[in-house]
């Protein structure tokens, strides 16, 4: 017989840190807003939606380690 599964402390820190890595990309980006804001609307639309893309390539590598501790 198999022991019962311990659970792992690393997914809840995991999303601790998803929500911190959220937050904190959301503060930086919109600490940024009055100097985007002054550009064009052309301009700003790329930058926010690079911006909305970028802060998810962290999270594979925090998924990754959530799961397998590596």
């Amino acid at each position: 017989m198999t022991p019962p599964h311990q659970p792992s402390w690393r997914k809840p820190f995991g999303m601790f840190l998803i929500l911190a890595l959220i937050a904190l990309w959301a503060f930086v980006i919109g600490s940024l807003s009055g100097p985007i804001g002054r550009l064009p609307g052309w301009a700003q639309i790329p930058i926010y939606l690079i911006s909305g893309i970028i802060w998810i390539f962290p999270l594979k590598p925090l998924l990754r380690w959530m799961e397998t501790g590596r």
